[in-house]
């Protein structure tokens, strides 16, 4: 699974990446520790065709829930049955979405203690994460919502999680994104071997309202790649 992530890309260069306009309502960057239920930084097709780089909730929200905590907090859709669940399905067909990140998180453990590990690109370069939105209407209230989606890990993540987030590259964001006809469901796969490298970083990630930097400092000698 991915259940938190980090970006320290700045507004600006995030919309210059992806050729995206920049909503006004942004969450500000960096964040050392991004945490399911906060707003993040979402590109996806505006109404005239344009990519928009917008704000939206992380945790996706099914049309049936009468409240946000009306059933399981979704943060995540299974590549596998993305295309048959009812709370994904017609979001995996029309609202595809990229979620830009640095790096993001996963744990081991040792008996009950929970080792996290930081996960970033061999080259440092930003993370594309493929993801589905919907927007969700009660009353007065309205939430655009998102949710990454995950595959299953490739060998090399595996080491640490069976699951991984899908991560696109950037030939592929206009398929994903619906520019480039259909197909987007081949691109639901575990990213090569060598695109990715981990580290063991401070038990303080396991901490919600952990912040900064040293977050993804390194232990020594603590390497999973």
């Amino acid at each position: 699974m991915c259940g938190r992530f980090v970006i320290t890309l700045p507004q600006d260069a995030m919309a210059r990446l992806f050729g995206a306009a920049p909503d006004n309502d942004l969450p500000g960057a960096p964040d050392y520790n991004v945490c399911p239920t906060t707003r993040i930084a979402v590109v996806r097709q505006g109404p005239n065709g344009q990519r928009r780089l917008s704000a939206l909730r992380w945790g996706f929200l099914p049309s049936w829930y009468d409240t946000p905590t009306d059933g399981p907090l979704l943060i995540n859709a299974r590549a596998e049955t993305i295309a048959d669940k009812p709370a994904f399905r017609e979001a995996a067909r029309s609202r595809r979405c990229l979620i830009p990140a640095t790096g993001f998180y996963e744990w081991t453990r040792d008996a009950d203690t929970r080792l996290p590990w930081f996960i970033q690109r061999r080259d440092g370069a930003p993370l594309a994460l493929a993801g589905i939105w919907q927007s969700w209407t009660r009353g007065p209230d309205t939430l655009e919502t998102c949710a990454i989606v995950t595959c299953a890990a490739n060998e090399t993540m595996s080491r640490l999680h069976h699951r991984m987030p899908v991560i696109l590259d950037s030939d592929d964001w206009p398929l994903w994104l619906g520019e480039a006809g259909h197909g987007a469901a081949r691109l639901m796969r575990p990213a090569s071997e060598d695109m990715l490298e981990m580290w063991r970083v401070t038990p303080r990630v396991n901490s919600n309202r952990a912040t900064g930097a040293d977050l993804i400092d390194p232990i020594d000698g603590e390497t999973g790649a």
